[in-house]
């Protein structure tokens, strides 16, 4: 609900507060008009349907990585894998309903350390489940699940945030596989990317938490921001990202330790969960605020970023070459403060130099997050508007 100084004005009731009543001293101030959220809500143009089967693939041994997978829709239709964000943000039944039921056939899956695939971060600690768990892991992991779900010819890959990423690795090493690229929320995940969501004006957040230092997430969300710094002590604000991983690393002497372990990992979470959304959803942060889904979504991001994403610099617009040929449909949120929208205008860069065009390209209205209303509505015009496979 929106937010105003009420001063001395008194106290609301409860009936004022549902409806957007803000009182100011002298009347009321009616805010109720007002839009409190940007997400798709109700607008869903396809049911949500239960899944036709799924199942837990072994993909690994010391650690014995296990991915859990779901199906859904036609088991004859169209086949499309769907690559989650994060890393580590794993996958919800929700994301199968950018996709007609009657025409696709969806494959969801948790990636390595997350969501119900086995071992988690949460559960056996990243000292096991962060090995073996680099992008060339996950990339082999999408060609072993079309192994052991029967997909033998190209399927559509649809990815969001760093699933885009994923998608368009696993598209440059096997484009054969792939029949589309559909990409939503580019992240290209070079230091600048990062450091505009993790950096910000950190370094000078003591002194002056409100100027402009630096560029940054911070500048559109400032009290969210406060709570993702304080988590670090001041002399370690230079390097967020290192700060955070640190303590993630640290073996806990005590529960205290413990205790400020998990802080920071639902500090790190409900800061991407909050930005995602051009309305922040203040009074629920959803999974991002569940501490099980936040321990193992932090660490496996903090892995990943320390690690430059497993891959060479400038490794996906250095092969742009070997996808130009595919058909690449691209949707961003204009304000995006996750992954800003610099990162779609160098891949359509990138591709223009390959003498390639996206065959769609749209800037909704919206923030980061797949179920951002005009986002979620050019998803699924674009997956209804598709080429069939042949």
């Amino acid at each position: 609900m929106p937010r105003i100084d009420l001063g001395q004005s008194g106290m609301m009731t409860k009936r004022e507060a549902s409806v957007g009543w803000r009182r100011d001293g002298a009347g009321m101030i009616d805010l109720s008009e007002l839009q409190t959220a940007s997400t798709i809500g109700d607008a869903w143009k396809y049911p949500q349907r239960a899944a036709n089967r799924s199942g837990f693939l072994q993909v690994d041994h010391e650690p014995d990585h296990t991915l859990y997978w779901e199906e859904y829709g036609d088991p004859a239709g169209e086949p499309v894998m769907f690559l989650h964000g994060g890393p580590g943000g794993a996958c919800a039944p929700v994301m199968s309903r950018f996709f007609d039921p009657a025409r696709y056939r969806v494959i969801l899956f948790d990636q390595r350390g997350c969501g119900k695939s086995t071992p988690t971060v949460a559960q056996a600690g990243p000292a096991v489940a962060l090995v073996r768990n680099t992008t060339d892991h996950l990339v082999a992991d999408i060609n072993a699940l079309r192994d052991a779900l029967g997909i033998t010819g190209p399927m559509h890959v649809f990815g969001g945030s760093w699933g885009s990423t994923l998608a368009l690795v696993y598209a440059i090493r096997h484009p054969h596989h792939v029949a589309s690229l559909v990409l939503r929320g580019i992240f290209i995940g070079a230091r600048q990317d990062l450091e505009y969501m993790y950096q910000g004006n950190a370094a000078t957040f003591a002194d002056a938490p409100f100027a402009l230092t630096a560029p940054g997430s911070y500048i559109a969300y400032p009290d969210e921001w406060k709570a993702f710094v304080e988590i670090i002590p001041q002399r370690d604000r230079h390097d967020m990202m290192g700060a955070y991983k640190a303590l993630f690393d640290a073996v806990p002497a005590n529960d205290d330790a413990r205790a400020h372990q998990l802080c920071a990992a639902l500090a790190w979470s409900v800061w991407e969960g909050t930005i995602s959304n051009m309305i922040p959803q203040d009074d629920d942060p959803g999974k991002f605020g569940d501490a099980e889904f936040a321990l193992s979504f932090a660490q496996i991001e903090a892995h990943f970023f320390a690690n430059h994403l497993f891959l060479e610099p400038d490794y996906i617009l250095g092969n742009i070459d070997r996808i130009a040929h595919l058909p690449i449909h691209i949707v961003h949120g204009r304000f995006d403060q996750v992954c800003p929208l610099t990162q779609a205008s160098r891949l359509v860069d990138a591709l223009a130099r390959a003498g390639a065009t996206p065959v769609t390209y749209v800037r909704t209205n919206a923030g980061h997050s797949a179920m951002e209303l005009q986002t979620a509505l050019a998803l699924t015009a674009i997956m209804d508007g598709l080429a069939p496979i042949h």
